[in-house]
C-alpha cells in the first residue's frame, strides 16, 4: 500500500484501479504517461503464450498425440476453419496471427482469475505500491491491440488491391464513383476504420473492466465483515466466499468468449481488407 493508514472502501477501489506509471496523467489522453504494469503483463502472457504453442510444435509427433498436443491440434484446427470460411486470400500469416491474439487475449484476460489482493499483495515486498495487473482492463492496452489490427487491415488493403485500387474503393465506396460523391465516400470510410478500431479496443475494454469492479466489489464485503457483530460478520464472509466463487467460475466463460471474439472480429476485418466493395 501507498500509505500505511486504513483504506476506506473507495480508497481501496482507487488504489487498485492506480497502474503503476511514469507519472500523472494531466488529462484524459497523455502520451507521456507510461503504464508499466500493462506493459510489464500484456510482454509476458505473449511470452508464455508463444512457448506454449513453440513447445507443442517442437514435441508433435504421428503417433498418439498426449492431451497437450490433442488440446493445440484442436485449437489449431477451429482458428483455421474459422480463417478459411472468413478470409479469401493467402492466410499463411493471418491464421497464426489470429491464433496468437486468440491465445495472448485468453492469457491476459486469465489475470482476472488472480485474487484481486494477491498479486499487488506480492508487489509491496519489492516496493511496488501500485500495481494493476489486468492489461485487458486498460484502455491502452486494448487499443493498443485493435490499432495494430487496423494497421493489418491497411497492409493488406494495399497489398492485395495495389495502392490504386486501394484508393479507388476509399473514394468510391459504397455511393459509387461519382466525382460528386468521393468526399462522402472518403469520410464515411474514415469513420468505418475508426470506429472498427474503437469498438474492437472498447469491447475488450468494458467487459474486464466491469469484471475487475465485480470482483474488487467482492472483495471488500469481507472488509465489512469484522463490523456486523459475529453472526452477521459470519453472514458476510459466506457471502463474500459464494458470490466470488459463482463470479469467478462464471468470469472463466467471460475470459474465454471475449478471447474468441477479438479473434473473430480480427478474422472479419482481415476478410474485408482483402474483398472488393
Amino acid at each position: 500500500m501507498a500509505t500505511t493508514e486504513a483504506l476506506s472502501p473507495t480508497g481501496y477501489m482507487l488504489h487498485h484501479l492506480a497502474h503503476n506509471a511514469s507519472g500523472k496523467m494531466s488529462s484524459i489522453i497523455d502520451f507521456s504517461v507510461i503504464n508499466y504494469d500493462t506493459i510489464v503483463f500484456s510482454v509476458l502472457m505473449l511470452c508464455i503464450g508463444l512457448w506454449c504453442l513453440y513447445k507443442a510444435a517442437h514435441k508433435a509427433t504421428n503417433g498418439v498425440p498426449g492431451k497437450w498436443q490433442c488440446a493445440v491440434e484442436m485449437l489449431v484446427e477451429m482458428v483455421e476453419e474459422q480463417s478459411k470460411s472468413i478470409v479469401h486470400g493467402d492466410r499463411r500469416f493471418i491464421a497464426p496471427a489470429a491464433l496468437t491474439v486468440f491465445v495472448w487475449v485468453t492469457l491476459m484476460n486469465c489475470i482476472d482469475l488472480v485474487p484481486v489482493d494477491l498479486l499487488p499483495w506480492l508487489a509491496g515486498f519489492f516496493g511496488i505500491h501500485y500495481l494493476r495487473p489486468l492489461p485487458t482492463a486498460d484502455l491502452n492496452g486494448t487499443l493498443g491491440i485493435s490499432v495494430s489490427v487496423l494497421v493489418l487491415c491497411i497492409y493488406y488493403g494495399f497489398k492485395v488491391k495495389g495502392a490504386g485500387g486501394f484508393m479507388h474503393e476509399l473514394f468510391t465506396a459504397p455511393f459509387g464513383n461519382n466525382i460528386l460523391l468521393w468526399p462522402c465516400n472518403f469520410a464515411l470510410n474514415i469513420v468505418e476504420y475508426v470506429a472498427k478500431t474503437v469498438s474492437l479496443g472498447m469491447r475488450l475494454f468494458g467487459n474486464m473492466y466491469a469484471g475487475e469492479l465485480l470482483f474488487f466489489l467482492i472483495a471488500l464485503l469481507g472488509g465489512y465483515a469484522l463490523s456486523f457483530g459475529a453472526v452477521g460478520g459470519t453472514l458476510s464472509a459466506f457471502g463474500q466466499v459464494v458470490a466470488g466463487l459463482c463470479w469467478w467460475l462464471f468470469h472463466i466463460l467471460i475470459v474465454l468468449l471475449q478471447a474468441f471474439i477479438m479473434m473473430m472480429l480480427t478474422l472479419v476485418y482481415l476478410g474485408q481488407a482483402h474483398d472488393s466493395h
